[in-house]
């Protein structure tokens, strides 16, 4: 690596930008923007804030037309800043990469955008800055299509053990599917009894893999479940018209909006759930469901 290509490289995103520049643009850029985040992969990075410090570099097409001292007429800094907001605001993250990326992909439907420069470093890691930087362009972006319409209301059903256990568990299923919406299923704790861990913050873990794993109980009972997690995963899923089961750990360890109710109030988990998704219909099976009605699964 040449003395240029190495100064470019660890340089502010701007020297990127110029070095890798096929043509002249015109650019914006935000520097040094640090922002308290929780943040990482590692078990000690969860529960608490550090760090990042954002530059980011987005070039622009010209207006073709003077810009007169209009601001209507610039892609505004604030827009930079802003795109770092809403994907914070979107749901705790493990990687940088996953948030470099959001970053740019929001900046990238700007419709002057061109290119996008994003560097995000971790501060307090160590004696040092860790980070990531990527660039993305806005072809390979809008080449995606227009965005997804609105996702679909669904039933959400919340079911007890007996009901996951009773043979006629396909036929209650049936009956949710018959009105046309998607079906989302909800589970209770298991039976057996979780461990017990004698602290809160590993006992809500262990607490939320019991339900994980009842969801999968449920998801082999009948083919048309597809056990889902994340919140990517579970709108993927609706727009599919798939029957699914929602295992809420990833959700409620991730998620910036945490439900009150915890691992050991399922029914209540349920109708957060619920509220989330916009559910047109809410429904207990042997068991209850705020705001919704209750199937008696003893009536034979």
């Amino acid at each position: 690596m040449t003395d240029p290509d190495l100064s470019a490289a660890f340089g502010h995103p701007e020297d990127r930008a110029t070095a890798s520049a096929a043509r002249p643009r015109d650019r914006i850029s935000l520097r040094d923007h640090v922002r308290d985040v929780e943040i990482g992969a590692f078990q000690e990075e969860r529960g608490s804030q550090q760090r990042l410090r954002f530059d980011i570099v987005c070039e622009v097409t010209g207006t073709g037309a003077p810009v007169d001292d209009d601001v209507d007429r610039i892609l505004s800094y604030d827009t930079l800043v802003e795109a770092v907001d809403a994907a914070l605001a979107e749901e705790r993250l493990n990687l940088l990469e996953t948030l470099a990326e959001r970053i740019a992909g929001l900046l990238l439907q700007e419709p002057r955008a061109e290119r996008v420069f994003v560097r995000i470093e971790k501060l307090d890691r160590g004696p040092y800055a860790l980070g990531v930087e990527i660039v993305r362009s806005a072809g390979a972006e809008r080449e995606r299509g227009l965005p997804a319409p609105d996702l679909p209301r669904p039933v959400v059903a919340h079911l007890s053990n007996d009901a996951i256990a009773d043979p006629r568990l396909s036929q209650w299923l049936d009956a949710l599917e018959e009105g046309g919406a998607p079906v989302v299923l909800t589970v209770t704790l298991p039976e057996t009894p979780a461990p017990v861990a004698g602290a809160p913050m590993p006992q809500r873990r262990i607490d939320l893999l019991a339900l994980d794993q009842n969801a999968w109980v449920l998801a082999a009972r009948d083919p048309r479940c597809l056990v889902v997690g994340s919140r990517t995963e579970i709108e993927h899923a609706i727009r599919q018209g798939r029957m699914l089961v929602w295992a809420p750990s990833k959700i409620m360890l991730d998620s910036l909006e945490r439900p009150e109710a915890g691992p050991r109030e399922p029914e209540r988990l349920a109708a957060f759930l619920a509220d989330t998704l916009g559910a047109t219909r809410r429904v207990g099976i042997g068991a209850d469901m705020p705001g919704g009605e209750r199937l008696e699964t003893d009536a034979r």
